[in-house]
């Protein structure tokens, strides 16, 4: 039996706009590293903060900043697909 896709392919319109989204998020996970490692910072000097925060802290923003390094190397390859007219 051969079924037919009824998915539609984004405009091009529509493929820059998802890029421009995958840009935006790339710079909020960005943005939460650098307030995730600002938090630890702070807790560093604080005597009541339990040992393990910072280090935990620490991980959760290196986990941001790889999220955010994909999102903009899945939005470069979106526009490399868009350009060699895939």
């Amino acid at each position: 039996m051969v079924t037919e896709s009824t998915r539609t392919i984004p405009s091009t319109g529509g493929l820059l706009d998802r890029v421009s989204m995958l840009r935006t998020d790339a710079d909020l996970m960005d943005g939460y590293a650098r307030r995730l490692l600002a938090t630890a910072s702070a807790l560093s000097d604080s005597a009541v903060a339990p040992e393990w925060s910072r280090p935990t802290l620490e991980r959760q923003a290196a986990a941001c900043t790889t999220a955010a390094e994909q999102l903009r190397t899945a939005a470069e390859a979106l526009l490399a697909h868009m350009r060699a007219g895939g």
